[in-house]
């Protein structure tokens, strides 16, 4: 089969479009750049040259290779130089009539046969196409910065766009060594589409003030294993970047969970960028710096001091309170591991001896550690035995009642002073406090699964937590080393409050057949660098556990973005559960 696009023109050649002039003359493609005079012209070819040498100096590229790239790229500022191109890609800048009028003039100057492309991230490709006489051979092409590192490549039909014409530029992505995802024509398409409403929610929660900066970041790289937390992302993508793309988004959608957060606006009026200003959500060293330079704070006041914690009492029997007693354990602190019965608390006691032998197995810990932590141990059948802890964490099942029973237990089992931490990841601490007569003394100690191996841990204050019961939280998991976010007491605190929306929203563009969930889930993965796409991990946490979060997220905000997507709550009408039912947005075979 014959390479399509042996020619290609790319209008625009800033960062992205060398990138992508970089990529096609690789290729073995000849590859015709226009600029818009010819001083951008020579700056233009200056930064491929610039490029492409430092890519040999860090052994990319073969210099040999080099020289043969660069004798494939022609620059100039003469657009009627792309009517010999087979393909013309459009990187300029992010305006609509702009765009609309260089296509326009594509029209004109190139050959019927020709495919116009636009790199555009946020606006409308149909309304681009509009401007000429040949919308089926108009189509996007959405690149990933830095092109020679990103393998993602977004090929965005319109209505009108033929299928032959998208099948050819997503042969040109994989002869390139990308991996093409089929979109259809909306703002941010896939990856931006899912990745702009979950910053936008972040910079929201932050402009509430209801966690640091520092704090909401720390949740999403440790508690969902990201690469960056979401406003340091914003401030390398650029913060009026990411105001432009809410903006076209919020246009076509309608949808006031992608109206741009007010703070975003004013950082941009206020020339405050991100890194590339020096000065966005974080200070940093230099413009175009990526290190943070810490910043004096004035409002910062004194913290109370904790309560001492010489042992722990834990609460349940599941496969969290044994993770939760094996953390302590570990750290050298004694602990009662309480169950319904003293059958219950000597089986979770085994689990927990099993876990161990798995870290030793693994040369994770010493026998003599998994010794130490086993004998500090101790399972009990009554709750009366928590009398003189210090503090008590509950871990059973994340039903309301039944925590609420649970705690107006230990009111009358603990002595006063002692703390009491609840693990509930969706229903609200304070219904647990106020279960006793010492709601000051609740506090919210949200650990994730597997408690062991995950850093995180969410320490969520009601309305009515003295503060040294908060800091005798803080201070317990520096010592069993822990990193602490702090929040407030309102649902999903910080990581389920900026998850489940992404993953609803998922599966809402699924739902409108608007990409497959193979290309969703690459998209996420190769665009954003997430771990998982969003439907493997839908099927992980369970379809049923997303949907009550994702229900109890709507009724506490009552913001119609964030009911639950229809076809999430069919399948699980369906016994559609994910993993643990082998069946759920993928299949998966019973183990």
């Amino acid at each position: 089969m014959e390479r399509p696009f042996p020619t290609v023109a790319v209008v625009g050649l800033g960062t992205m479009g060398a990138g992508v002039a970089v990529a096609l003359a690789r290729s073995g493609r000849r590859v015709i750049g226009v600029e818009a005079g010819p001083t951008q012209a020579l700056r233009a070819l200056d930064r491929i040259e610039a490029s492409t040498a430092r890519a040999v100096e860090r052994g990319r590229l073969e210099a040999g290779e080099r020289a043969a790239l660069l004798a494939l790229i022609e620059v100039g500022d003469d657009l009627t130089a792309a009517a010999q191109a087979d393909l013309v890609v459009e990187e300029v800048p992010e305006d609509l009539e702009l765009k609309r009028a260089l296509f326009a003039e594509l029209d004109r100057i190139c050959p019927p046969e020709t495919v116009l492309a636009t790199g555009t991230t946020a606006l409308s490709v149909t309304r681009i196409a509009a401007a000429t006489a040949r919308p089926e051979r108009v189509l996007g092409v959405h690149f990933f910065n830095p092109v020679h590192t990103m393998r993602l490549v977004e090929v965005v039909r319109t209505v009108l766009t033929s299928a032959q014409a998208a099948e050819q530029v997503a042969e040109l992505a994989r002869d390139l060594g990308k991996e093409p995802v089929a979109a259809g024509d909306r703002a941010g398409f896939i990856a931006n589409g899912l990745l702009f409403a979950y910053l936008n929610q972040a910079a929201a929660m932050f402009e509430s003030r209801y966690a640091t900066r520092e704090d909401i970041d720390a949740a999403m790289r440790l508690g969902c294993g990201l690469p960056m937390g979401p406003l340091a992302l914003l401030d390398l993508i650029g913060i009026d970047t990411a105001r432009t793309v809410l903006e076209a988004m919020y246009a076509q959608s309608g949808d006031r969970l992608h109206a741009p957060a007010p703070v975003l606006g004013q950082l941009v009026a206020a020339g405050l960028l991100g890194r590339k200003s020096g000065r966005g959500f974080y200070a940093y060293e230099a413009p175009g710096s990526s290190k943070v330079v810490a910043e004096e704070r004035s409002d910062v006041q004194p913290r109370a001091a904790g309560r001492e914690v010489r042992s722990i009492g834990v609460c349940g029997s599941g496969t969290m309170a044994t993770g939760i007693v094996e953390v302590f354990a570990k750290a050298g602190l004694p602990v009662l591991l309480a169950a319904r019965s003293q059958e219950k608390a000597e089986r979770a006691k085994a689990q927990l001896a099993r876990s161990l032998e798995r870290s030793v197995a693994r040369g994770r810990l010493s026998e003599q550690d998994r010794d130490a932590a086993l004998a500090l141990v101790t399972p009990t059948g009554s709750y009366r035995d928590l009398a003189e802890v210090d503090l008590v964490v509950e871990a059973v099942a994340e039903d309301l009642a039944v925590k609420r029973e649970l705690f107006a237990a230990l009111d009358e089992a603990v002595k006063p002073g002692a703390v009491l931490a609840t693990t509930t990841s969706s229903l609200p601490v304070v219904s647990c406090a106020t279960a006793t007569s010492r709601p000051r003394d609740v506090v919210g100690m949200h650990f994730f699964n597997p408690a062991p191996a995950m850093k995180l841990v969410e320490v969520v204050s009601t309305v009515l937590t003295a503060e040294d019961a908060t800091a005798t939280v803080l201070e317990l998991c520096a010592k069993v080393r822990k990193h602490p976010v702090e929040c407030g007491d309102r649902a999903g605190f910080i990581v389920n409050a900026l998850l489940f929306p992404y993953l609803n929203d998922a599966v809402r563009m699924l739902q409108e057949h608007y990409a497959t969930v193979d290309d969703i889930d690459t998209a996420m993965k190769l665009g954003c660098g997430y771990p998982m796409g969003p439907f493997e991990l839908l099927d992980v946490v369970g379809l049923d556990v997303s949907l009550t979060i994702e229900q109890v997220l709507h009724q506490e905000f009552r913001e119609p973005g964030l009911a639950a997507a229809p076809l999430l709550e069919h399948l699980v009408a369906a016994g559609c559960l994910g993993r643990k039912t082998g069946r759920g947005f993928r299949d998966h075979a019973r183990r």
